[in-house]
């Protein structure tokens, strides 16, 4: 080990955080958990980090205003950066709406993987299955991403993932191609 902690020889596995953004109902939490069990089977030292689940113990009581969306996505940048910097590979499954917390983010983390889960918002109108589009198209919740507020698409995703022309295991096998392809599975069992 260096003075400053990090490892200087031997079978270590750099951390990265696969960091899922999109609409509501595009994907996101579907494909995260099936990248999360094939990685996890690998023996890959992984911890999830939900949107949902988040705000439920580290952001309790934030809202779904601007500010509120920034902190909370930027607690959990700070969380995927101190696992990512110590080897963990960290995913994320939050919309994230906004491109300049987004870069926060990338900033703050290790190998930083910025994945589109796109779908058009009729079809997560269409997939939502929480009934939370209904209630923002009838005005019960405000501030809510795709209706009365908007989302910025990431301009330069590392992996843009189409959720409406390709399944679930598609867009999970793209995601599990793109981390073996940047040796992040250091010792792991790489095979399919």
């Amino acid at each position: 080990m260096t003075a400053a902690g990090t490892a200087t020889t031997g079978d270590v596995r750099p951390g990265y955080v696969l960091w899922f953004t999109g609409f509501s109902g595009a994907g996101k939490s579907t494909v995260a958990g099936l990248v999360a069990a094939r990685l996890r089977g690998l023996g890959a030292p992984l911890e999830v980090l939900d949107g949902d689940e988040v705000r439920t113990h580290l952001t309790k009581g934030l809202g779904f205003t601007k500010s509120d969306r920034d902190t909370n996505v930027l607690r959990i940048g700070w969380v995927a950066g101190l696992l990512s910097r110590h080897g963990v590979g960290v995913i994320t499954a939050a919309i994230s709406p906004y491109a300049d917390i987004r870069a926060q983010v990338r900033a703050m983390t290790t190998n930083f993987t910025e994945i589109f889960v796109d779908a058009p918002l009729e079809e997560c109108i269409r997939r939502d299955v929480k009934g939370l589009y209904a209630r923002a198209l009838a005005d019960e919740i405000p501030h809510f991403t795709g209706v009365s507020d908007p989302y910025e698409p990431p301009a330069h995703p590392e992996i843009h993932l189409r959720t409406s022309s390709s399944t679930p295991e598609e867009c999970a096998a793209e995601v599990l191609a793109y981390v073996r392809s940047k040796g992040w599975l250091a010792g792991a069992d790489q095979t399919p």
